[in-house]
């Protein structure tokens, strides 16, 4: 059964698509990832979202919203599009938490490093090359089709930290 009206779960996220082209197969896999992410933040507190709750481990839910617009600026922004843009954070990665800024400011901040990932792709071919930025992998050529999966990867890896973060504070499982 074909349909035309993109489909949702019941928790609301897009269902990826199944079928079709490559480009709207892996950005509906990205904006299924992010909605996941967000989903794992909901209806909880700000102390909650700042809990560290598998020990050892000192990492949040905020923390991985905030090292997820860190990233989502460095592949989009840095590799994919060129640009010389300095941290979204101060801290570098975006896991340290501030006591100022809670989860409205870093979901807001997300979904700013989001559109304008989105924004600056838009009209590129999956071909076209970046190049890192820093890292162990500085200076390397990679393509958009590559930076798309390697966001999906990096979302599907940091929803599992999320799942086991989310379970740890309220019980909450699933998807």
């Amino acid at each position: 059964m074909a349909t035309d009206t993109p489909l949702t779960l019941p928790d609301g996220r897009p269902v990826p698509l199944m079928t079709g082209a490559e480009r709207p197969m892996l950005e509906s896999w990205l904006a299924f990832h992010r909605a996941t992410l967000e989903l794992k933040c909901a209806e909880l507190d700000d102390a909650q979202v700042r809990t560290a709750s598998a020990e050892p481990s000192s990492l949040t839910l905020l923390g991985l919203v905030q090292h997820l617009a860190e990233v989502e600026r460095n592949w989009f922004q840095r590799v994919a599009a060129g640009l010389d843009v300095p941290p979204v954070y101060e801290k570098g990665n975006g896991y340290a938490l501030d006591p100022e800024h809670g989860l409205d400011h870093a979901l807001a901040a997300w979904k700013r490093e989001i559109a304008r990932g989105e924004e600056l792709c838009a009209g590129r071919s999956l071909d076209d090359l970046g190049r890192t930025a820093d890292g162990p992998m500085a200076g390397l050529e990679v393509s958009l089709r590559w930076v798309y999966v390697h966001m999906i990867e990096e979302y599907a890896r940091h929803n599992g930290h999320a799942d086991i973060l989310r379970e740890r504070i309220d019980g909450v499982t699933g998807a």
